[in-house]
């Protein structure tokens, strides 16, 4: 009996040792899982965190980057506007002109030529000092100096002729002072294009300048006779001219254009010289054209064998000078004008102007 007590109280004394063992491990894992369980909500508070800052960085890029676009945008439109009114006052300005236009050119090149000083045959050594000079002033800037007198913003240089004496050492130019903007007279002085290459290329020489005023057509005339040296007045290189003079290097790339009273719409559909001159076939001697006499466009219209022109059937009605012929067409006397492109621009700015 007692071995049997014995026996049971040894077995309940393992029992609750045994029990006291697994309260202790229930007790450790409940532990261990409440710890791991905040380690998570702490890693995932941590992540949730982190992912909420990138998604704000985001969110502020994003706001950022719109409004730098809506800048743009706006600093664009801003731009546009400025432009658009811009152009609509230059329009503006433009009809206002047009308004109050007389005349105006029909800006399509109607030939395509060279311009070039013509030299006394007997003098070799001049013909070498100005093409020495030509290409002196084309590559210092200083002929894109003097266009900038008359095409430009700068202001024309006035050019005074010395008395014709034989004693002293002198370049004796002749031209026809009334082809602006290359030759033409303000008082008593001379300017142009033309004309202030011609002080400098007295200078160049060391001589003292002359300049002979008279007819475009006497001008090749009076250098072949040996009356004046060089002639400098817009002169085109022609087969024809250089039996009186010999030409040096070319200096200026020039056209012919057509001048047009400001309500002629003839040619305003006209985009190629092929165009205008299909219009110019149309026409026959009853169409009046005026020129100054002796210069390409009468050669053009009349037709030369020398400069490869047919001609035309129209009638060629020649000046002294292409701005005589434009008051001409304003008097109605002529149906057109034809003349240089920089001449046609001078021009047509100046009665305009009135």
């Amino acid at each position: 009996m007692r071995k049997i007590f014995a026996s049971m109280t040894a077995v309940s004394m393992a029992a609750a040792v045994m029990l006291a063992g697994c309260g202790s491990n229930s007790s450790d894992k409940k532990t261990t899982t409440a710890a791991s369980t905040k380690a998570t909500e702490a890693a995932t508070e941590k992540k949730t965190e982190k992912e909420t800052e990138k998604a704000t960085e985001k969110a502020s890029e994003e706001v950022s980057s719109e409004e730098a676009s809506s800048e743009e945008v706006s600093s664009e439109n801003a731009s546009s506007e400025e432009e658009a009114s811009s152009e609509a006052s230059s329009k503006e300005d433009a009809a206002k002109v047009d308004e109050n236009a007389k005349v105006r050119v029909i800006d399509i090149n109607l030939t395509s030529e060279e311009y070039a000083f013509g030299v006394d045959k007997e003098q070799p050594e001049l013909l070498e000092k100005t093409n020495e000079f030509i290409a002196k002033i084309m590559e210092d800037g200083t002929f894109d100096e003097i266009c900038n007198h008359y095409f430009g913003d700068g202001e024309p240089v006035m050019v005074k002729s010395a008395e014709y004496d034989e004693s002293k050492d002198q370049l004796v130019v002749a031209t026809n002072a009334g082809f602006e903007p290359f030759e033409y007279m303000k008082g008593e002085d001379y300017c142009g294009i033309d004309m202030e290459m011609a002080a400098l290329l007295a200078d160049y020489l060391g001589k003292e300048l002359v300049i002979q005023n008279m007819d475009f057509d006497a001008v090749c005339l009076a250098v072949g006779q040996q009356k004046c040296d060089i002639a400098m007045a817009g002169l085109t290189i022609t087969d024809s001219r250089k039996d009186q003079v010999t030409f040096t290097d070319s200096y200026y790339n020039a056209s012919q254009k057509l001048i047009v009273a400001a309500d002629d719409t003839t040619f305003d559909a006209c985009k190629t010289k092929e165009d205008v001159e299909a219009i110019f076939k149309t026409f026959d001697s009853k169409t009046k054209v005026g020129a100054q006499n002796g210069t390409t466009a009468q050669f053009y219209v009349e037709g030369s064998e020398d400069l490869d022109f047919a001609g035309f059937d129209m009638t060629l009605v020649g000046y002294k000078n292409a701005s005589l012929a434009v008051q001409d067409l304003l008097n109605g006397n002529l149906d057109y004008v034809m003349v240089d492109a920089a001449p046609a621009d001078s021009i047509t700015a100046a009665i305009n102007s009135l």
